[in-house]
Order: structure tokens, then C-alpha cells, then sequence
């Protein structure tokens, strides 16, 4: 079974007097621990997509299925449940608290719902966590003692610190430097092979589609190509 599936998703905004049909009749399937991309220009639908996905937005028509579960049918307190339990966020604005250090801001989202995890457990992923992104030596910094990528890595690892299955990341290099974003690419790419965590991009960063598995790219809200590599670079 996909770990998510879109079935015929149509999303229409209304604009003024007139109507925007941003995404027209999207069907796909992702499979668990896919490390993939969906590519287009602004305006394409790549981010309502990963929004109808992620439960902030929902469909016009279509549905759309994570676990074998259709998100249109869920209550609030069970999309709330779905988004903590089985979805991670990473944004391109970071999203960080100010007032947190490193080790905080990464613990913050394991405060808000149900505990997996003790907290001599929570402990130990977190600091995990923070080694696996390379910042042992700064986890008592607060956000603005940070570069744009070392607060990129604390994002990361907040999106991972619940376990989830699927980490959905929008645009996640659009503000980082080339050198920058070619290791954060790297570093999300090491966490998708060493815990098989799927991975959903929206983006139109070059590097993230050459190094995905899966790539869907969007032309005016429709299925331009959907293809998945045998091996990373290779149709």
C-alpha cells in the first residue's frame, strides 16, 4: 500500500470575481521511504499540493489517502493526531522560536501531543538528533546566534524529533547559499537512507530533483511527468 495517494485532487481558490483552479485532477501514489520531488515553476501547484497532503489545506474535489486513511473523513482532533504522529514540517522561513535554544526548539513539538517517549528517551533522540545534523556544539544557542543553515539542521531535526513517517518539506533551500544547500540536501538524503523516512519536496531547486528518487513535475496544476529513478541520477 502507498503511504500516500491522490486520487483525481482538484484545489480552486476563489480570486476577487473569478476562480483560480491551481491544481486540476492530480493523481499519484508515493511509496514509504521515497525521497521525492514535486518540481514545477511559481504557480505550478507544487505547494498546495504539499499542503492538501499535510492537512493544512484540503481538496475541492479528489482525495487524498495517507496509511490507507482518507484525510477528507478525519475530525479535527484526529487530523491534529495525523499531522503529530505520522507528519513532519520543514519550512524555507525555518519557523524557529526565538526565545528557545537548539536542544528546545528541537524538543518543542514532543510538549504538544500525546509522549511516545519518556523523557530519558525523548533525551537521547534529541541529542541523537542533534549530532546526526552536526550541532553538539551549539545546542544552547538561541536562533539568532545561528547561520540560515544551522537553523535549516535544528528545523530538520524538529521535524524528525516525533518519528514520523513522511517529513514534507517546502522549498527548504529557497533562502540557504549553493554550498549550503547542497549540505542540507546531503543531510536530509542520510536521514531518508538511515531511517526510511519518506521525504516529500515542493521545490524548484535543481539539486534536490537530480539527487530525488521520485520526480513529479507540474505545468499549470497538472502532471507534466511522473517518474521514478532506479538509482539516484539515473531514469
Amino acid at each position: 500500500m502507498a503511504i500516500v495517494q491522490l486520487d483525481s485532487v482538484h484545489k480552486r481558490y476563489p480570486l476577487g470575481k473569478t476562480e483560480v483552479h491551481a491544481v486540476k485532477g492530480v493523481s499519484f501514489e508515493i511509496d514509504k521511504g521515497d525521497f521525492i520531488s514535486i518540481a514545477g515553476p511559481s504557480g505550478s501547484g507544487k505547494s498546495t499540493i504539499l499542503n492538501m497532503i499535510g492537512c493544512i489545506d484540503t481538496p475541492s474535489e479528489g482525495d487524498v489517502h495517507i496509511n490507507g486513511r482518507t484525510t477528507g473523513g478525519l475530525g479535527d482532533r484526529e487530523i491534529t493526531e495525523l499531522r503529530h504522529e505520522t507528519l513532519g514540517f520543514i519550512f524555507q522561513s525555518f519557523n524557529l522560536i526565538p526565545v528557545l535554544n537548539v536542544y528546545e526548539n528541537i524538543e518543542f513539538p514532543l510538549l504538544l501531543g500525546r509522549q511516545r517517549m519518556n523523557k530519558k528517551e525523548s533525551a537521547e533522540w534529541i541529542d541523537t538528533l542533534i549530532h546526526e545534523v552536526g550541532l553538539e556544539d551549539w545546542r544552547r544557542h538561541r536562533p539568532n546566534e545561528l547561520s540560515g543553515g544551522q537553523r535549516q539542521r535544528v528545523a530538520i531535526a524538529r521535524a524528525l524529533v516525533t518519528k514520523p513517517e513522511i517529513v514534507l518539506a517546502d522549498e527548504p533551500t529557497a533562502n540557504l547559499d549553493s554550498v549550503t544547500s547542497e549540505a542540507i540536501i546531503k543531510l536530509m538524503k542520510k536521514i531518508n537512507n538511515d531511517f526510511e523516512t519518506t521525504f516529500i519536496f515542493s521545490t524548484h531547486d535543481a539539486a534536490i530533483v537530480e539527487i530525488a528518487d521520485h520526480i513529479i513535475r507540474l505545468h499549470d496544476g497538472c502532471i507534466a511527468e511522473n517518474y521514478k529513478r532506479t538509482q539516484a541520477g539515473t531514469p
